[in-house]
């Protein structure tokens, strides 16, 4: 029997989701470990996703209204139209080998059978739609399907509303549903509809876990993180943020200062030697309160070269009295002060560029002396 291994890593930025389920496809195929599978459980941010098949007709908000609640837009590969992702809503992202049993309809319907079995845990009948994929309670969609196959690895999977901001449903068609009858729901919505308790987000990551093992036919095994790391940005009193160039033999990319939290330290404490080592710079740090995780690419992954590596990330910031120069560690050979945007732009990772635009909030909230 195959293992399912499972992570359930938090927040998760959209453009890491799929480097995610890239690496873990490419880890499946080359058996690295042998006869293991992946199951990502996760949260995005606010966003929406486009399907292979989505009209942009279905996106009923402007784009104005879209970027005043941070919502994001991005276009994918898997089947479907438009949907929802955002806080409070569990997305789960199999990436299985099908080869054992090579047939798109099983594979989509085990998915929707985790969900109804879930909802059966919380006393709540769901099943099936003669029309529309998902998972229905009565004409109340609470869980949603499309997937990407791309020889028998199975990428994307399904999303499960447990307490999401329901609000944000209006700014779509879900999933291009356009019947008046049919509408959405959470998990949240119909438990307090019966005057009962909501679960907390952990218990239904971990009974989805359990059923789709069951569905799947998969031994149950739980994925460990592999590393934690900070970064912190450095930011000078007229906003410029520093930034530190890597050797090339290190990638030869600009960041701003990161490192890995080693056993016993706290991130605050990491984040605080980190800035000292790299730069030279004494400070006092703050936490943005922006923490993800993401999986090692290539050509940073110096933990198990080839292998799928998966990092949880604590950012932070720091504001300087002055754009001084840094002292450079081994790690860096250049450094240089920028606006925010081409910082910003700069920064080839998607989490440390939302760092850096958090980060340069700080020079309007500068920490105590």
């Amino acid at each position: 029997m195959r293992t399912l291994r499972t992570y359930r890593l938090g927040r998760v930025e959209y453009e890491d989701g799929l480097s995610l389920m890239r690496l873990a496809a490419g880890a499946v195929r080359a058996g690295a470990p042998p006869a293991t599978d992946f199951l990502f459980l996760l949260e995005h941010p606010p966003l929406l996703t486009l399907g292979r098949s989505a009209d942009r007709r279905n996106v009923l908000a402007s784009q104005a209204w879209l970027e005043s609640r941070g919502l994001e837009v991005h276009e994918t590969d898997r089947g479907g139209d438009v949907t929802y992702h955002g806080p409070g809503q569990v997305v789960g992202y199999p990436v299985v080998d099908l080869a054992d049993r090579p047939d798109v309809r099983r594979y989509v319907g085990a998915l929707e059978e985790a969900m109804i079995r879930t909802c059966a845990d919380h006393g709540l009948a769901a099943g099936r739609h003669r029309e529309h994929r998902g998972c229905w309670i009565s004409g109340r969609k609470i869980g949603a399907v499309g997937v990407h196959l791309s020889r028998w690895v199975s990428s994307h999977g399904l999303a499960f509303n447990v307490r999401p901001e329901m609000g944000h449903f209006k700014a779509i068609v879900p999933c291009g549903i356009a019947e008046p009858d049919l509408g959405v729901t959470s998990l949240e919505a119909e438990l307090l509809a019966l005057g009962r308790a909501v679960p907390p987000t952990g218990e239904v990551e971990a009974q989805l876990a359990r059923h789709l093992g069951e569905v799947l036919g998969r031994e149950p095994s739980r994925g460990t993180l592999d590393l934690r790391t900070v970064s912190v940005v450095p930011v000078a009193p007229d906003g410029r943020v520093l930034l530190l160039k890597r050797v090339p033999d290190r990638g030869g990319f600009w960041q701003p200062v990161t490192g890995r939290i080693e056993a016993g330290e706290s991130p605050l404490s990491c984040a605080e030697r980190e800035l000292r080592e790299e730069t030279g710079f004494a400070v006092p740090v703050r936490s943005l309160e922006y923490q993800h995780s993401f999986a090692l690419s290539p050509g940073v992954n110096r933990v198990r070269e080839g292998a799928l590596v998966v990092a949880e990330e604590f950012a932070f910031g720091a504001v300087l009295a002055q754009a001084a120069p840094p002292r450079l560690s081994h790690e860096h050979c250049e450094h240089g002060w920028f606006a925010p945007e081409e910082a910003a732009g700069l920064v080839p990772f998607v989490g440390l560029r939302k760092a850096v635009r958090l980060a340069v909030a700080l020079t309007a909230h500068p920490v105590p002396p």
